[in-house]
Formats: structure tokens, sequence, C-alpha cells
């Protein structure tokens, strides 16, 4: 999973912005932070689950902001 950018002109603060933003959108920076220490399975149950039950308050809460 390379992530390629092109200078054009250039203008490499351009480049690092969109490499930034690809980056974000392959989820990288947060795959480096899970990788950084050994995560037992439990706790991986744990924090995906965590993460699961925050999604779901996530969507309850905007379908009934978008039903008012």
């Amino acid at each position: 999973m390379a992530v390629h950018v092109s200078v054009h002109g250039g203008n490499g603060e351009k480049a690092i912005r969109d490499l930034k933003k690809k980056m974000q959108r392959e989820l990288i920076p947060r795959q480096m932070k899970l990788g950084r220490f050994y995560e037992s399975p439990s706790e991986e149950r744990v924090r995906r689950r965590k993460e699961s039950d925050r999604r779901i308050r996530k969507n309850r809460h905007r379908k009934r902001l978008e039903g008012q």
C-alpha cells in the first residue's frame, strides 16, 4: 500500500498537503499508531467493540437530528 504524490512546478508545500490528505484517507497514521505496541486479542476485541458502539451512537444521533 504505497501512497504516491507528484510535485508539479516545484510546489513542495502543496505536495506535502496532498500527501497528508491521502494518508488520512488510507488511515495510515491510525495504523501506525495501533502498530506501535503489541495489543492482545482481548484488548483488540474491547477496542473494536468500543469503536463500534461509538459509531452506532454517532449514526443514531445524526439520524435523530435529520428527523427534526
